[in-house]
């Protein structure tokens, strides 16, 4: 029997536990994004909004937070359109699709923190993908590489060691961590 197999099953049955906490799991990607920033430029020609100066974005209970970042949208003419009160006028249904972000990126929901040098937000597909020195904090457990990948239909992440300077090799770089483990009495 392979000496490491001992090793592999522990190493799953930390993990299993870690992930049993899933906050990130069945997030509401539809709510309203809500923002704040320093300032704010609107690009309607190209169909984004570019933030920068502590940016904070709020969604659902998951925050996100950086330097900088493009929110990328669409208008859609056929959408129904409705009257704002004040003005009476007639408003078109504006969809966010993506939020990238760059410079000290902080996603926190529940007690689940990450952080990376650069983050993309899918919204259409429902992932967060961050890279460049990236940490996950999920209470006292942590993990660290090169990328991480939020899904948050499932609420799995997965790290990987890839940088973000060298995204198909995989060789460039290993991914630590440390898992608690409960306490037991010794029998």
């Amino acid at each position: 029997m392979n000496r490491f197999f001992p090793s592999i099953l522990i190493l799953s049955a930390l993990l299993a536990g870690a992930a049993q906490a899933q906050i990130m799991k069945n997030h509401d990607s539809n709510a309203p994004v809500n923002f704040s920033a320093d300032r704010i430029e609107v690009q309607d020609r190209s169909d984004r909004v570019v933030l920068s100066g502590n940016v904070e974005v709020t969604q659902a209970g998951l925050n996100l937070n950086a330097a900088r970042m493009t929110v990328a949208y669409k208008n859609d003419p056929n959408a129904a359109k409705t009257a704002t009160p004040a003005s009476g006028s007639a408003t078109s249904n504006v969809t966010v699709d993506r939020i990238d972000a760059s410079g000290n990126v902080v996603v926190v929901k529940g007690n689940e923190t990450a952080r990376g040098n650069v983050a993309i937000y899918d919204l259409n597909r429902r992932l967060i993908t961050m890279l460049g020195n990236v940490e996950l904090n999920q209470g006292s457990n942590r993990l660290t590489g090169g990328r991480l990948v939020i899904d948050l239909t499932t609420g799995r992440s997965t790290v990987d060691g890839r940088s973000a300077a060298s995204p198909t090799s995989s060789s460039s770089g290993r991914v630590s961590g440390t898992f608690s483990v409960p306490q037991r009495t010794q029998q």
